[in-house]
């Protein structure tokens, strides 16, 4: 089955991406991986929060319709109600969405982002010179961490500039265009306290997808 990351970008964006990152790595020896996610996290709350409140609805509805007023009816509609619309919920999550806040999608991608962060090594580097441009595609949110060698000397809000970069191309339809984008001025601000160096290797995957290598 095909996951909303892998549907992200096609084949051939994929190898287009992996391209740039190699391109970009030879003029730095930071180490630049995107991170694709299909999501960050599955927001439980969210299944019995609108199971609850449809169930309710339709409940209400429910003893109109059967001209019914007693509570009992009530209680034995919202009941069956709420199992199956939390487990639909749950099992649908595009339809849970509207009782996700933006806030706590926000959270959710910045714990993931630093969580990914360490999985797949990018605070293993040799000089400390890793960064990760991690994109959630359920919350449609991106977030950039980079490691204490480029944090010292490069301020951590600059990061910012490739967040809106990136988010901006994916919602444009242009997610592979975005995220070469966003590579190539990862590069631009860490080349020059980061130069290539004459011994430097990759050190880490040019592409991640659903925790998988490209």
């Amino acid at each position: 089955m095909t996951t909303l990351a892998q549907t992200l970008l096609t084949k051939e964006e994929q190898d287009a991406q992996k391209a740039c990152v190699k391109d970009v790595e030879t003029r730095t020896s930071g180490e630049i991986v995107p991170v694709i996610a299909s999501c960050s996290y599955d927001y439980p709350r969210a299944s019995h929060l609108g199971g609850l409140m449809l169930a309710i609805l339709a409940a209400l509805a429910g003893v109109t319709l059967l001209g019914r007023d007693d509570m009992w009816t009530f209680l034995a509609l919202f009941l069956g109600l709420y199992l199956v619309l939390s487990r639909l919920l749950a099992a649908l999550p595009a339809l849970k969405k509207p009782f996700i806040t933006r806030s706590e999608m926000r959270a959710e991608v910045e714990e993931a982002a630093v969580t990914a962060f360490y999985l797949n090594g990018l605070h293993r580097t040799r000089d400390l010179t890793g960064i990760i441009i991690y994109v959630s595609v359920y919350e449609r949110c991106v977030q950039v961490l980079a490691d204490k060698g480029i944090n010292d000397k490069v301020d951590p809000r600059v990061w910012e500039e490739v967040v809106a970069m990136v988010t901006e191309g994916i919602r444009q339809g242009h997610p592979g265009e975005a995220l070469c984008q966003g590579v190539a001025r990862c590069g631009e601000l860490i080349a020059e306290h980061f130069p290539i160096k004459a011994d430097d290797t990759d050190e880490l995957p040019n592409l991640i997808i659903d925790g998988e290598a490209r």
